[in-house]
């Protein structure tokens, strides 16, 4: 069998051109679809106003704290030990929670029903701030899956 060949370098994000945030264009780069990034910016750029004006405060804001909302501590992954598998509970680090977290964000906005993808991801992102919605939902459960497996956390290697 082949070996792996070292580390995989990290790519270095450029910050978006209206907000100067890394997370913003993370997520514009998650949004996009096709390789239409213009429309996607678009999109966010649409949806970051419209959530900043239903909350209250500044667009980058918001989406912090949505993002702080949803992105897990804990997630279970699958371990095999004796022919039998295990849900292991194990603590995500730093860059994969922010991953999950977008990830699970703009799912649940895809799949929310509204009128355009921007009114469906402001909707989502002001209800994940306020700890509402389905990705804070989906946060809760993969926590509540963690705890219940914690039995087989001795399993992690």
């Amino acid at each position: 069998m082949p070996r792996r060949k070292g580390k995989v370098t990290k790519r270095v994000l450029k910050p978006d051109t209206k907000y100067g945030s890394v997370l913003v264009s993370k997520i514009t780069n998650k949004v996009m679809q096709g390789g239409k990034k213009r429309t996607a910016e678009g999109i966010v750029y649409d949806a970051l106003e419209m959530a900043s004006q239903q909350a209250k405060k500044s667009p980058v804001e918001v989406l912090e704290q949505a993002l702080k909302n949803v992105t897990p501590l804990l997630q279970v992954k699958a371990r095999r030990v004796a022919g039998a598998t295990y849900q292991v509970p194990m603590e995500v680090s730093g860059e994969r929670g922010t991953t999950l977290a977008i990830r699970w964000l703009l799912d649940a906005a895809r799949s929310r029903s509204g009128k355009s993808m921007g009114e469906k991801l402001a909707s989502e992102i002001v209800d994940a701030s306020r700890n509402q919605g389905a990705a804070a939902k989906k946060r809760e459960d993969t926590h509540k899956m963690a705890e219940a497996n914690r039995a087989f956390a001795h399993f992690r290697f």
